[in-house]
């Protein structure tokens, strides 16, 4: 697998270690990452499963009542 390596702001990265609970900064990020695109992946999968199965209205108009 090809690595990337990019410059964080180091109070950044420690800010993030702290609240993933890890001790490496690469695990952190790597902790960051992973998590955004599972959120991604279950909001497709919430909006894939709307448009696939949308409810079936039968609106039909009321009769005048008078």
């Amino acid at each position: 697998m090809a690595k990337v390596s990019i410059s964080l702001d180091a109070e950044l990265v420690v800010e993030v270690m702290v609240l993933a609970g890890v001790g490496s900064p690469q695990d952190a990020i790597e902790a960051v990452v992973r998590d955004y695109i599972a959120r991604g992946h279950r909001t497709e999968a919430r909006t894939d499963l709307k448009d696939q199965n949308p409810r079936d209205l039968d609106v039909k108009p009321q009769e005048s009542q008078g």
